[in-house]
């Protein structure tokens, strides 16, 4: 079996994601979730050019998908898991020649929100870091109530 180093035409990829409002006004209950695949072995003047970033998936609602992005992902997941374990007959140009490509998952590229819904992880409370976990020093502030009653300018 060849690794997957071994064959540079393989493909490293990163998944990105963030969700925006459409309509620019937060008034308006509608949300767009773009999933971009990026290749990331290209050189790097390459890498971020629109021809190699591609479009899978769009995720429109009235709401963002939440924790139900996972349904949203499956699709994609299986194909690059499909592609990582039986790979894909490809058609190289510049050798005139078939070989099997293999991709691998580098990495998610998203905000701390985007973060906690594609991985699982509960971005909120105690245990909002995925790096510190439990190692963490956590207090909350006590509310404290200012009433102004000499303003002065």
């Amino acid at each position: 079996m060849i690794h997957f180093s071994v064959e540079s035409r393989n493909m490293y990829l990163g998944l990105c994601t963030d969700g925006f409002n459409l309509f620019g006004s937060f008034a308006a209950p509608y949300s767009c979730w773009p999933i971009i695949l990026m290749v990331y072995n290209l050189p790097p003047g390459m890498c971020m050019r629109l021809e190699f970033i591609f479009l899978s998936t769009i995720i429109l609602g009235p709401n963002s998908p939440g924790r139900n992005i996972d349904v949203y992902l499956w699709p994609l997941i299986d194909e690059l898991m499909q592609l990582w374990s039986s790979r894909a007959l490809t058609y190289d140009v510049s050798t005139k020649q078939n070989f099997l490509m293999r991709a691998a998952l580098m990495w998610t590229i998203n905000d701390f929100l985007a973060y906690g819904m594609v991985s699982g992880w509960s971005t909120y409370g105690k245990l909002a870091c995925p790096y510190c976990m439990e190692n963490n020093k956590v207090f909350t502030l006590k509310q404290f109530f200012f009433i102004a009653t000499d303003i002065s300018y």
